[in-house]
């Protein structure tokens, strides 16, 4: 004899189909996002910390979500590809080593005179320079790994904190040797780029060329020595 199970009031069957049934909630990934109420500065962040370890090779649209904790998908909001993050991130190191560079002038001691005021901001446009790139290769090469022209070494996401790129620092410096009479007013023009490729040319050599190996104190004597031959040359 088969007996048959009473049947359940409608008003408990309702409730044990809806205890049934998965609940859209229950449906989603159990996935945190990050959710970040500056998204595109987050991923030039995280892009910075990739440069900075791997250098301009490791700034990949992939790595920079994953670690800012956003899904790929989110970053096509802020930048189209790839390079567009790259040219980013690019300015931004560009900033830092801008900074770096008023660092060292701000901590200069009082100077007697103006002229030796201007030459010690000079010299020190050019060692903040050096100890940037020896302190920060990967931000270094990645800021000067984007093919771009003289706007981009003007642009305001290259500037530090008076407002100033590397290379408006540069230029305000021997604006000063100008003013002082350290430098003679017909060799002026141009002097931006004399000056820049021999301290970057040695910056280059110490982090990625055959003089990468000298002790420290050997790599700064050699910053210098290059610095002086700027001061006569210009």
């Amino acid at each position: 004899m088969i007996t048959q199970e009473p049947r359940r009031p409608k008003w408990m069957l309702s409730t044990l189909e809806a205890a049934a049934m998965p609940s859209a909630e229950n449906d989603k990934p159990n996935r945190e996002t990050y959710r970040h109420g500056d998204l595109r500065n987050a991923l030039i962040e995280a892009g910075l910390e990739l440069a900075r370890q791997g250098g301009p090779e490791a700034v990949v649209l992939r790595a920079a979500t994953r670690q800012a904790g956003v899904v790929p998908n989110a970053a096509y909001r802020h930048f189209t590809d790839r390079n567009a993050l790259l040219q980013a991130v690019s300015q931004t190191a560009m900033a830092h080593l801008a900074r770096t560079m008023e660092a060292e002038q701000a901590a200069l001691p009082p100077a007697t005179d103006a002229a030796a005021a201007a030459r010690a901001r000079f010299r020190a446009v050019g060692t903040g320079y050096l100890r940037f790139a020896q302190e920060e290769p990967g931000l270094f090469r990645t800021a000067f790994h984007v093919p771009g022209d003289m706007t981009d070494v003007a642009a305001p996401t290259a500037a530090g904190a008076t407002g100033k790129t590397p290379f408006e620092l540069l230029g305000a410096a021997l604006d000063d040797l100008l003013k002082a009479g350290l430098l003679p007013e017909d060799r002026r023009p141009g002097a931006e780029f004399l000056a820049w490729s021999a301290v970057h040319g040695l910056a280059a050599l110490l982090i990625d060329g055959p003089l990468r190996g000298l002790h420290p104190t050997q790599a700064h004597d050699a910053g210098q020595h290059v610095i002086d031959m700027i001061e006569r040359g210009i």
